[in-house]
């Protein structure tokens, strides 16, 4: 009877999350409701209680949410963190939907900050702008000539230059193109706009930030996460300069968010963890656990590397960054120290290159690996397959089939959209499922992406009944993806991710009931309070 006893009077916690309208998924990903959470003292849920269960008589803190709606924290698979801050600080050209409008806002900016020796920033999109082409640098001298102005392409796959800043990287008809790169020409001069490895070219000149300009993008980049009801994030791509934000920001007691770092190249990981991944530090809100390989460039830029040639440029098929052998040694590199390998392969070459490279590795590297390929956007339907083999995980963005429906049936014509964006049918191979947004390419807001996940359509309700509607994931496929198949795709998911005994209490509470509302108020849903370990990190008010 003593055993029964103690087994049915609940642990004793140091606080108490009550009166909440509660709703997590479990390990098998249905749905648990819950209406108060027990909290022990290291920010561990201790138990999820109903509304018949008994509550503590001591504790350290109660929180009253007065019905609210609770849900766990969101788990971004794949962003950019220091790219999120630099955006929200620098010339975000992100909203701009016609040339003229990115134009007007470039002269603004420049006009506001008469003190850059460089106007830097971001966001551009031609496909948005209706444009046809990719700009020039005669359109940006028209509204700034008197300094260098350099700005990312949307996707960060290509950039585009004024003259002021060709000349100061000094660019000329002369400047040969670099492998895995691509120069647009007017004739044989540059003409502004250089795509993946030739960015570099014009990157070189530009100066680089201070610490403490990088530290700030940071904090902007945390505050807009938490803001989204992200509490956990994949870094693809951290740099040595990056992973040293992070560790001052942990020392200094400001790290809030998790950062799941996935080195830029091995190099950057072996340097940062030496023999293998870092342990996680600041209670589990920082560690180095991968390495981040590019296979190719991106679909906007035609930098995605096809097996056939792309039908709106019949002369062009994409670049693959790195030859069979030099991927297989840098994949190998990373899996011989226990890196966890995270390779981005947007177009059906560079993921079938990938998924060979994997292939002929594992009979090397056994064990639990989770090799990951981040996008899987463009899948000859022949490969499809092949990612259940091995435990590799598919990193895919569902905002992104929304933003690039009709460029992406622009670059490869109907008959090669039967493995893009293939949600469903990695699902159905058993394939692992983690999803992200890509920020800043896209919004981080985690409700935009899960409604585009179980509708294929956009903010706008386009196109009626989704975009190949096939490969729509269920609405509860979509939340595990967006919060414990993100964390396991990270080797996480024994931390956080869901709502359970043991597991980080990391929570949002939000306006609405996201498996009730509509998709259009599933995109409208604000985040109030975002709580990271049991500790309230954001609030809206």
């Amino acid at each position: 009877m003593l055993a029964g006893f103690l087994l049915a009077t609940p642990a004793f916690a140091d606080a108490l999350v009550d009166n909440v309208n509660g709703m997590t998924l479990d390990a098998t990903g249905n749905v648990i409701h819950f209406n108060g959470m027990l909290i022990s003292s290291d920010g561990k849920v201790v138990r999820l209680l109903q509304p018949s269960d008994r509550r503590p008589d001591k504790l350290d803190w109660l929180a009253n949410m007065k019905g609210k709606v609770l849900l766990p924290g969101f788990i971004d698979a794949h962003g950019h963190v220091m790219e999120l801050g630099f955006r929200a600080l620098e010339l975000d050209l992100s909203g701009t939907r016609s040339l003229d409008e990115a134009k007007a806002k470039i002269a603004a900016y420049a006009a506001a900050n008469p003190e850059k020796k460089w106007i830097l920033g971001g966001g551009w999109n031609q496909e948005v702008w209706g444009l046809g082409r990719f700009p020039t640098a005669a359109d940006l001298d028209s509204v700034v000539s008197d300094r260098p102005v350099w700005l990312a392409r949307a996707d960060g796959h290509a950039a585009w230059a004024n003259s002021a800043a060709m000349k100061e990287a000094g660019v000329t008809a002369k400047t040969a193109t670099p492998p895995g790169g691509r120069i647009e020409k007017t004739g044989s001069a540059p003409a502004g706009v250089f795509v993946d490895a030739a960015m570099s070219l014009v990157n070189k000149a530009v100066p680089q930030p201070l610490p403490k300009d990088r530290d700030q993008a940071f904090l902007k980049a945390q505050s807009i996460l938490l803001g989204f009801g992200i509490t956990a994030t994949s870094d693809m791509g951290s740099s040595l300069d990056d992973w040293l934000s992070y560790r001052r920001a942990g020392d200094a007691g400001q790290l809030r968010v998790r950062i799941m770092s996935y080195g830029f190249g091995v190099d950057t990981a072996v340097r940062v963890g030496g023999t293998g991944p870092t342990p996680w530090l600041y209670n589990d809100r920082l560690r180095m656990g991968g390495v981040k390989l590019y296979a190719d460039g991106a679909l906007g830029s035609r930098g995605a590397w096809l097996k056939a040639p792309y039908s709106d440029a019949p002369g062009q098929s994409g670049a693959g960054f790195m030859a069979d052998d030099v991927i297989r040694n840098q994949m190998s590199r990373a899996a011989m120290d226990g890196y966890q390998v995270a390779v981005h392969a947007i177009g059906d070459k560079a993921n079938a290159q990938v998924l060979d490279a994997i292939d002929e590795l594992s009979q090397t590297y056994k064990g639990d690996r989770r090799w990951r390929i981040e996008h899987a956007q463009v899948v000859d339907p022949a490969d499809l397959p092949k990612f259940a083999q091995h435990g590799i995980i598919a990193s895919m963005q569902p905002t992104h089939a929304t933003s690039d429906r009709t460029m992406a049936e622009a670059r490869l014509g109907p008959n090669r959209l039967a493995g893009a964006y293939a949600w469903a049918t990695m699902l159905k191979n058993h394939v692992p499922l983690a999803f992200g947004s890509d920020y800043p390419v896209e919004s981080p807001d985690p409700f935009a992406g899960w409604a585009a996940a179980f509708t294929r359509q956009d903010a706008n309700g386009e196109p009626y009944g989704g975009w190949r509607p096939e490969e729509k994931v269920t609405r509860e496929q979509a939340w595990w993806a967006f919060t414990a198949g993100a964390a396991y795709a990270g080797f996480a998911e024994d931390r956080f991710g869901r709502l359970a005994p043991g597991q980080r209490a990391d929570f949002i509470v939000v306006d609405r009931d996201p498996l009730l509302a509509s998709p259009g108020d599933l995109r409208a849903t604000k985040v109030e309070q975002t709580w990271v370990g049991g500790q309230r990190m954001w609030s809206a008010k």
